[in-house]
């Protein structure tokens, strides 16, 4: 069965638009489309869609206020659609703290490059939304199939290199926020990749620098990396680490889409394993495809000690899992313990964590 869409914009040539984008892929039907919330509520309480797209910016209620009435009243998995602007991506943050299930820049529908680009995306972004809105029995079967299979790793860490490097989707916002705040305010470099739109990012970091011990921000090019910081990867742009004599520091590039994304957790993961080797620690989370999979692999037979978020508290299970079924993930944890183990694993190896 494919799965039901509503388009909620005020835009007739978006609604138009994203239709044509979405019923492009078999597996996605648009059952319907608003002009406005109040339209889009009938909508939702006739047709019963799976998925939501929702623009931000709306005559007679603004699609914040929507989307919170919409998660106490109906819970149904929404996508953001937001402007790429300082407020669209203030907006943006506040949705996916409201309970939006992912946000994606509104491209320009008279750019066809964009256009293609955000075909991509949409029709990904959709079909995380829905296996979000309801786990996979298909999935845990997997889990819990490879589960028995990790072969375990440990690392010979030293505090002065020692790095940890992190790759996340769909849901991934508030997973690394509550793994931020579970970490004290002395720590080894962190280094983060979630799939997110360019200037979305930088928002981000700023609302995490707000809620976290450590220092939260948008990396920069060929900024060398510091302790007790936390450097999240630019919207659109690649990030990768690399090393100079005694220097580790952070390169930005724009570059191709590697598995379907930019930033790629892969591209982040193999730079990491190649300039740490066994001095890092890999954490993949929460997110759907296998972006990232073959880092881990590529982290774990260098020595890296990898963790893989479960599924229970994973809101998609796919990034994780696939990077367990490549057989490269030393333990498979709840969100709750990773920071635990992580805290325990550089106390054990002699790196001071407070």
């Amino acid at each position: 069965m494919a799965i039901k869409v509503l388009i909620v914009d005020d835009s007739a040539l978006v609604r138009q638009s994203f239709k044509a984008i979405l019923e492009s892929d078999r597996e996605i039907s648009v059952i319907a489309t608003a002009r406005d919330p109040f339209v889009a509520a009938e909508r939702i309480a006739k047709e019963k869609p799976d998925v939501i797209t929702l623009d931000m910016v709306m005559p007679k209620m603004d699609g914040l206020t929507f989307l919170k009435k919409l998660m106490k009243q109906a819970p149904i998995p929404v996508i953001v659609i937001s402007n790429q602007t300082n407020k669209g991506a203030e907006l943006a943050m506040k949705s996916l703290e409201y309970g939006a299930v992912d946000v994606i820049s509104k491209p320009n529908i008279s750019n066809e490059e964009q256009i293609e680009e955000s075909k991509v995306l949409l029709i990904d972004k959709v079909k995380s939304a829905y296996y979000a809105g309801r786990k996979s029995k298909k999935i845990k079967e997997e889990r819990l199939k490879n589960k028995n299979n990790i072969t375990s790793n440990s690392g010979a860490f030293h505090h002065h290199n020692t790095v940890i490097a992190v790759g996340a989707s769909t849901g991934g916002t508030e997973a690394i926020k509550d793994f931020l705040q579970s970490l004290p305010s002395e720590m080894p470099p962190i280094l983060i990749v979630q799939h997110m739109p360019e200037k979305f990012t930088a928002s981000f970091a700023a609302r995490l620098n707000e809620l976290c011990s450590l220092h939260v921000k948008e990396a920069e090019n060929n900024e060398e990396i510091k302790k007790n910081t936390v450097y999240i990867a630019p919207g659109n742009f690649h990030m990768s680490l690399h090393y100079n004599l005694s220097k580790k520091y952070i390169r930005i590039t724009k570059g191709d889409l590697v598995n379907r994304h930019r930033p790629s957790v892969n591209v982040l993961f193999n730079s990491v394993a190649k300039s740490a080797g066994e001095n890092a620690i890999g954490i993949i989370m929460t997110g759907m495809g296998d972006d990232g999979a073959l880092g881990m692999k590529n982290m774990f037979d260098r020595g890296a000690f990898t963790i893989a978020q479960d599924e229970d508290s994973s809101v998609v299970f796919g990034m994780p899992m696939k990077a367990i079924q490549n057989k490269g993930v030393t333990q498979i944890m709840p969100l709750n313990e990773i920071a635990p183990a992580v805290i325990q694993l550089l106390e054990n190896k002699g790196i001071a964590t407070d």
